[in-house]
């Protein structure tokens, strides 16, 4: 524990703790006792569960102001961090709730919602799309895109390979829908017809 957080506006009323993760750290693990709930202040972190056979699927990326591991008994996936991230930490017995909570929860299912449908009908090119409307609608710059996962972080997400996620990409590129800058920087040129392709 690195600290005691300062209410952020908005936040549950129980004080939280304020705790630093490392890239990669484990936050906490599957099956563990849901005994808190966090707030993202700085940074990201992926919900991921390891399948029998060793592939990883990633469930969610959390992003600064999303609230997560507010679950019944158990967490049901493991959180990392993806790269340095500040959190508040709540005890779940402490809630006393707010309308903030709601409003994540009910966030977190639309997102939910949102990601089975793009598994279970998009193809690679429409997942990716989606992917990148979902990133730049958290972006302070809408257009452009700075992104702390990497390829096999968004091909665990999306249910591809991390070749078909870079192959995509330049597909995206050739038809002047992004342009890339970097590994970790795009920018979106069309927005609209991204979003046409992800309906």
């Amino acid at each position: 524990m690195k600290g005691v957080a300062q209410r952020p506006p908005g936040a549950p009323s129980a004080i939280g703790v304020v705790r630093y993760f490392t890239s990669g750290q484990c936050i906490f693990s599957e099956d563990n006792p849901a005994a808190h709930f966090m707030l993202v202040v700085g940074g990201l972190v992926r919900s991921c569960s390891i399948f029998a056979d060793g592939r990883r699927f990633i469930g969610a990326f959390y992003a600064p102001g999303d609230i997560f591991g507010f679950e019944p008994g158990t967490y049901r996936a493991t959180a990392e961090a993806v790269c340095e991230t500040s959190l508040v930490v709540y005890h779940t017995a402490d809630l006393t709730g707010s309308r903030q909570m709601m409003d994540s929860m009910m966030h977190r299912i639309d997102q939910s919602c949102a990601h089975a449908r793009r598994l279970g009908r998009f193809s690679a090119i429409e997942r990716l799309a989606s992917f990148l409307l979902e990133c730049s609608d958290r972006a302070p710059q809408r257009q452009m895109l700075t992104l702390e996962m990497t390829r096999q972080d968004i091909a665990d997400y999306l249910g591809l390979t991390v070749e078909t996620v870079s192959r995509s990409l330049q597909q995206l590129c050739r038809e002047g829908l992004i342009d890339i800058i970097s590994p970790r920087q795009l920018v979106l040129c069309d927005i609209a017809t991204l979003r046409a392709i992800s309906l």
